[in-house]
């Protein structure tokens, strides 16, 4: 149902971005766009914004769902590299092992406040070849408990 509502979602409903793959677990995705009218610059090629938003929501779904109630995941910080013009459908895949989900509990259970794991996806073309690398920090964090106040 996930992997749907990511499909009909109107910014990649919009762009021709389609959840091609998506593990049980949430262990991984992968996601593709095909070269369309709608999504091409001025030179013919796939729009910079595309590949990127193609991208963009990814890592940080699949980390909240693997560490499920009780954290927060936002993405800190991110950069693109445009390697070669994407002439044709591109993809990407995205991943979280369990080891390391478990190195990201174990600093938050040792007391650290925040952890900030940083990932780097390829863009690929329909040959292998690399069109784009998007590097992506992010920050996790236990989620703060509502306290309550003497008003309440």
């Amino acid at each position: 149902m996930f992997k749907t509502f990511l499909n009909i979602y109107p910014p990649y409903w919009g762009t021709g971005i389609r959840v091609t793959s998506l593990a049980p677990d949430f262990s991984s995705m992968e996601v593709r766009m095909d070269l369309r009218w709608y999504n091409r610059n001025a030179f013919g090629t796939h729009f910079g914004g595309s590949l990127y938003s193609m991208c963009d929501p990814h890592l940080v779904l699949l980390l909240v769902a693997r560490l499920g109630p009780g954290h927060e995941v936002w993405d800190k910080g991110a950069t693109i590299d445009f390697l070669r013009p994407g002439r044709g459908p591109v993809h990407a895949r995205f991943e979280w092992s369990d080891q390391e989900i478990d190195e990201i509990r174990d600093a938050l259970d040792a007391g650290a406040r925040s952890v900030s794991p940083e990932r780097t996806v390829r863009v690929l073309d329909g040959d292998g070849r690399r069109i784009a690398r998007i590097h992506k920090t992010l920050y996790v964090r236990r989620q703060l408990k509502a306290s309550s106040s003497p008003d309440s």
